[in-house]
């Protein structure tokens, strides 16, 4: 079920006007959308008392998006110093922050205890003693190994390069707390885009039998609890998607049972960022040329720097011919881009309407991990992203890369050594 109708509907009519005024390709979003899965999300966690949702910067890091999301209450989650940077230059500050470390530099742990600080989620326990300062409030990324199954982006956990193991668990508490560490917190990730909202529901229930056990072993107690991101979408038009509701009850059980338990209900954090985003962006390209060999194929004006997920993970991502839907006379196409690479294709043997040259194609789905993988190989430049407002208006809120941006880090002071 890729792309709203709703969305469909408020965007289609007004397409070849954006498309004329703004050039293909473009990124673009719907913050209705974006707002309603949010509100959605808020509900389906109420009955918990505390529940707030971090959003991966990673996702779509735009300013406009993140403007968004900080003003439904969500914090966000980060991983790198210039997502920190984003997150601070709107103002987000101490725990509207969630730092997740992955072999994180000194640089990295400096500028997560300036400026306010954030929460710091420690994703190796070598990494106690490199902190210069222990935070009052601290995290560990929890990877249980053999215990549970990933899935195909993320991997086995056991393979997984992420997380305390089960075996240093308790010993990482310790030391946080024998370094000065009096709060404390716990986060775990193991799956992306997981549509079987059972998987998430025994995330939450592994995390809570764990701080259970935590508690006992070392007298400290948690104020919350991080299940991760990893809520999917259902990208292709058959899939099933995710039963939120669902889960939202089941995890919300679990919590007045660990209440009951041990007179305390921690809070439950999550740091979803294709659910939110995801399903509410899509990249408009227009038809260049058509090839025909042994197969056609439908050369499109932009290519993987845009969407590298159909090349890096074989995903696919829904594709709609605008003004050809119910057309009769359909045929199998390679939709592919210029990238100097033959896996540079948005789709393969995809049965879509006769596409002619000036056409316009709508790609789903790309409101996360789309724009945000871009990259420059072969030169290629990013495109513009814009957002359909909630009331009506379309806004530019990045432009298009130029040629002086791909330049720009030539221009510098010359500098040698000779060892």
């Amino acid at each position: 079920m890729p792309m709203s109708a709703d969305f469909q509907s408020r965007l289609f009519p007004h397409l070849p006007t954006l498309v004329d005024h703004f050039q293909t390709p473009f990124h673009l979003y719907d913050e209705a959308g974006i707002r309603a899965t949010g509100a959605r999300l808020k509900e389906a966690f109420a009955g918990i008392d505390t529940f707030r949702e971090y959003y991966a910067v990673k996702a779509l890091p735009n300013p406009a998006i993140l403007a968004i999301m900080q003003d439904m209450g969500f914090g966000f989650d980060c991983s790198s110093d210039t997502e920190l940077m984003l997150s601070r230059q709107l103002g987000a500050r101490g725990e509207d922050i969630m730092f997740t470390s992955n072999n994180t530099s000194p640089e990295e742990f400096a500028l997560a205890a300036a400026d306010g600080g954030c929460i710091l989620n420690l994703d190796d326990i070598n990494l106690i003693d490199r902190v210069e300062e222990m935070p009052e409030l601290i995290c560990f990324r929890y990877n249980p190994g053999a215990r549970r199954s990933g899935n195909d982006i993320i991997g086995n956990p056991v393979e997984a390069k992420y997380g305390v193991s089960h075996e240093q668990i308790v010993e990482a508490y310790q030391r946080a707390r024998d370094r000065g560490a009096s709060r404390f917190g716990i986060h775990t990730m193991l799956a992306s885009n997981e549509l079987y909202h059972g998987y998430m529901i025994q995330t939450a229930e592994m995390l809570l039998d764990l701080i259970e056990e935590l508690q006992a072993e070392l007298g400290i107690s948690f104020e919350f609890i991080n299940i991760g991101g990893g809520l999917g979408i259902p990208y292709t038009p058959a899939a099933e998607p995710l039963n939120l509701e669902a889960m939202g009850r089941r995890i919300t059980t679990l919590f007045a049972e660990f209440a009951g338990r041990n007179g305390y209900q921690p809070a439950l954090y999550m740091e979803s960022g294709r659910f939110v985003t995801g399903p509410h962006g899509a990249l408009v390209v227009r038809a260049i040329n058509r090839k025909d060999i042994y197969r056609t194929y439908v050369g499109v004006d932009a290519c993987m720097n845009a969407l590298m997920r159909p090349a890096l993970y074989g995903a696919y991502h829904h594709i709609q011919v605008l003004g050809k839907d119910g057309e009769s006379e359909t045929e199998l196409v390679d939709v592919v881009g210029s990238l100097c690479e033959n896996n540079d294709k948005f789709a393969i043997q995809r049965e879509l309407p006769r596409i002619s040259d000036g056409d316009t194609l709508i790609i789903h789905d790309t409101g996360a991990h789309g724009s945000a993988m871009g990259f420059n190989y072969n030169g290629k430049l990013r495109p513009k992203e814009l957002l359909l407002k909630s009331d009506g208006r379309v806004e530019l809120i990045r432009r298009e890369e130029t040629p002086a941006d791909y330049f720009a880090t030539l221009d510098f002071t010359p500098d040698s050594l000779r060892p």
